[in-house]
């Protein structure tokens, strides 16, 4: 290759790193510190059986299994819900923030049953193909069947809020 080329390759990314990136450095720097960039929506108030959930729910060793990110936005897209991919606890506070109706719930514990009980499988095979690591397996399944009781009673214990045309009246 000649050297002349390479000098032209340079002179010319030079150019493009200066007219396109040098002007960005405020907004990039901003998204740097910030990468979430903190959307008012996050600072609504959510139900308060939601900061019990997230509690639960986020943490593998009271809920038996993982919920990633990806989880809870297959459980959005199942109930017909688009949530952007943030911070795991953002996201369950977004899915739920709104939540007025028992059926939503039932749907939204249904999809997360769903992806629960697909760990359980696998911690089965796992037991069953590592038998002296099974206890432990049946450590998390048993936290994982606990959790789904707690989906229940959440909905049991759950009041519709019925909308009115006058907010004062509630």
């Amino acid at each position: 290759m000649n050297p002349d080329d390479l000098s032209d390759l340079r002179a010319e990314f030079d150019r493009f790193v200066r007219e396109k990136c040098v002007g960005n450095e405020e907004e990039s720097h901003e998204h740097r510190a910030n990468p979430d960039m903190g959307d008012a929506v996050d600072n609504e108030p959510v139900p308060a059986f939601v900061d019990a959930i997230a509690q639960i729910l986020l943490a593998p060793s009271q809920c038996g299994v993982y919920i990633s990110r990806f989880d809870i936005k297959r459980v959005a897209e199942a109930i017909d819900e688009s949530l952007p991919i943030k911070e795991r606890d953002k996201m369950l506070k977004a899915l739920f923030r709104h939540t007025t109706k028992r059926s939503f719930l039932e749907a939204a514990f249904s999809e997360f049953n769903r992806h629960i009980n697909g760990r359980i499988l696998i911690y089965q095979e796992l037991g069953e193909a590592f038998v002296s690591s099974q206890h432990i397996f049946e450590g998390h399944i048993d936290k994982a069947v606990k959790t789904q009781k707690i989906f229940k009673q959440i909905i049991d214990d759950f009041d519709e809020i019925e909308p009115t045309f006058d907010p004062m009246l509630v």
